[in-house]
């Protein structure tokens, strides 16, 4: 709060194109996030492709990037070429993130439907003639959805009790043994 043109002006004095990956580190930490942006941009042309990379190795919000250009175009010592290459980094920037928005979204529409295969699989497991029908590979896809819904893996840490049912659960719907138990096991 209250970062303006004085605070640009001063930052540019005290920061050097060197503070920059020191500076791009701290954006980690959300309370210093305003400052980071004006300290950025008090450094003009040094920032630009720095600010564009940490956007896209997700160290900074692209939103956040684009804000940082903005200061730099309207930084006053900045010289207007390098304003110019901030505008132009600002909209290769919004691209990006329009780039990496339909990407997110094609792969969560595409794990919407793996997950939506996975469930009919489910559901035809409960059939006895539909389940016949699935091929190992499914069964265990849905073996392990099972375990993950249970907050369980493989090989991660169970309990003697939790071995035992996942054990079972591997049999059953997996190779499609009986659910019994043997005696005493």
């Amino acid at each position: 709060m209250g970062y303006n043109d004085q605070s640009l002006n001063t930052l540019s004095q005290k920061i050097t194109p060197a503070d920059i990956p020191v500076l791009i580190d701290l954006l980690s930490d959300k309370d210093l996030r305003i400052g980071i942006h004006f300290a950025l941009a008090s450094q003009c042309e040094a920032a630009l492709f720095p600010v564009r990379d940490a956007a896209l190795n997700h160290k900074m919000l692209f939103f956040d990037a684009e804000d940082t250009m903005r200061l730099v175009e309207s930084f006053a010592r900045c010289p207007e070429k390098v304003k110019e290459s901030a505008a132009a980094m600002r909209s290769e920037i919004q691209s990006l993130s329009e780039a990496e928005q339909k990407r997110i979204m094609r792969e969560a529409k595409e794990n919407a439907a793996e997950d939506a295969r996975i469930q009919r699989n489910a559901l035809k497991m409960t059939d006895p003639k539909q389940a016949k029908n699935l091929t190992r590979q499914e069964r265990e896809e849905v073996f392990r959805r099972s375990l993950k819904a249970m907050g369980l893996t493989e090989d991660g840490p169970m309990t003697p009790a939790q071995k035992d049912l996942v054990q079972r659960m591997y049999r059953t719907m997996v190779l499609v043994e009986s659910g019994d138990r043997p005696p005493n096991q």
